[in-house]
């Protein structure tokens, strides 16, 4: 029951089959309320069929019907208790009638007897009847055919006959309708399912040895089509991360390479009998290496980020305050600003007054991972500020971003700088070279953009809520 051609097949199977009962039931329903107004339709739709086809001599008087209309004399004759018809001039005279039809007519009481084209009723023998008068005017002469017949008459008609005959009529052709409809859907469902079982195929020939495969939307269904690209469009990101993964790894192997070797020469040369002071700052130096690759790994996986409204002016300040140190190291002034500083306004370093209280700018964010990522800029700022310049880290409602005053980067390198294992050749350490990517991982994660753009003086990497 899980196949689409099953389901599609049950459904029109039912739909057939309850059109064709809700047919039949509304049939027998409308006939059967509204009995009365289709009985004296029928009389009225008989009388004036009847009357066309009344015959005149040459003095304009009716003399019979033609002989279409004699073919239903039988009728008159075997059911003259319940059928009959009479032909009145404008004096109300007989002219013609039915065979035996005397008593039928005494009993139609008054009106029977208005000359006047309608319906009337009237009881005959126990039996309700029903009947209706229909003008004939002939060489400026006026006729008055009148025809009645009775309840039970109408009701084997359409209930004893119609309804078992429109029931067996609707049975042959919801079978019809089934056997050659149903081929057809099952046939035009078997061509539709074609192309999707082809896109099934070749979803599962995909594997990482094979990760550029993409599915043909050529022949598939038009509203199939939009589930296609979103899978093309899974496997463009998942062979962009299976890229990079490899990219990482070849390029982490490398890099891991160069300080083992240094480590293995030092231990050597400690053999020799020299100290080891070479040797921790080798050990150190790949220690933070490896954290750096364990915190961009982490930092690439988005289910490690727990979401909350962060204070954006808090987690930078922490991040300041945990750099102070390194910072005064270097003779770097650090600061927070909840507005961003004028671009006239002259770099200079005198002593400002506290800030005044602001409003928290809050920020969906997971608040290890922005700290990080502040940290991050600001460290890799410290290490290209000059001595006795400031950092400002500067909050919007939109955006935050930090501005330092070194000697910034090349307009050809800025695309870049978020590359893995990058330097740059201002740098005063021996770093990674995976701060920026690891902050660029972060940002992406919470749907930020991060860029660099050119001061004069210095770089400002500029971190941006994407539009609501």
């Amino acid at each position: 029951m899980n196949s689409l051609t099953v389901k599609v097949l049950v459904a029109y199977l039912a739909g057939v089959v309850l059109t064709v009962a809700a047919l039949v039931l509304l049939f027998d329903g409308v006939t059967r309320w509204r009995g009365t107004l289709y009985f004296d339709e029928d009389i009225s739709e008989f009388a004036e069929e009847l009357s066309e086809k009344l015959v005149f001599d040459a003095t304009g008087t009716p003399v019979g019907f033609n002989e279409d209309a004699r073919r239903y004399d039988w009728m008159y004759v075997k059911l003259k208790g319940d059928l009959a018809y009479r032909l009145l001039d404008a004096s109300g005279r007989v002219v013609l009638a039915s065979p035996e039809s005397e008593a039928f007519w005494a009993a139609s009481g008054p009106g029977a007897r208005r000359l006047a084209q309608g319906n009337f009723s009237f009881d005959y023998g126990g039996q309700p009847m029903r009947g209706a008068t229909e003008v004939v005017r002939h060489q400026g002469r006026a006729w008055y055919f009148q025809q009645a017949g009775s309840a039970r008459l109408f009701e084997l008609f359409h209930v004893e006959f119609a309804m078992p005959f429109m029931s067996k009529g609707m049975g042959l052709f919801a079978t019809t309708l089934l056997l050659v409809f149903g081929v057809c859907a099952y046939l035009t469902l078997r061509r539709v399912l074609k192309p999707l079982h082809e896109v099934s195929a070749s979803a599962a020939a995909i594997s990482p040895r094979s990760v550029h495969g993409r599915l043909q939307i050529d022949r598939v269904p038009t509203e199939i089509v939009p589930l296609v690209e979103s899978f093309n469009r899974a496997l463009d990101s998942l062979e962009r991360g299976y890229r990079v993964q490899q990219e990482f790894l070849a390029t982490a192997a490398h890099e891991l390479k160069t300080p083992l070797a240094l480590i293995r020469a030092q231990v050597e040369f400690m053999a020799a009998g020299k100290g080891p002071d070479m040797l921790l700052q080798d050990v150190e130096h790949m220690t933070r290496q490896v954290q750096q690759l364990l915190l961009l790994a982490e930092a690439s996986e988005t289910q490690n980020y727990t979401f909350a409204p962060t204070d954006v002016g808090a987690a930078a300040r922490e991040a300041v305050e945990y750099l102070t140190r390194m910072s005064s190291a270097r003779g770097v002034e650090l600061e927070v600003r909840h507005e961003p500083r004028d671009p006239r306004d002259p770099q200079a370093l005198a002593p400002r007054q506290p800030p005044a209280p602001h409003e928290p700018v809050l920020w969906a964010a997971d608040r290890g991972a922005l700290f990080t990522l502040l940290k991050n800029l600001l460290e890799n700022a410290i290490q290209h500020a000059p001595a006795g310049s400031r950092i400002s880290v500067e909050i919007e409602a939109d955006r935050l971003s930090v501005r330092d005053r070194g000697p910034g980067v090349a307009p050809h390198q800025l695309d870049r700088m978020f590359a893995r294992f990058w330097r740059g050749v201002h740098r005063r350490d021996h770093g990674a070279g995976l701060g920026l990517a690891i902050c660029q991982e972060i940002a992406e994660a919470h749907g930020w953009t991060l860029t660099a753009q050119p001061e004069d003086p210095g770089l400002r990497m500029v971190v941006a809520k994407s539009p609501a």
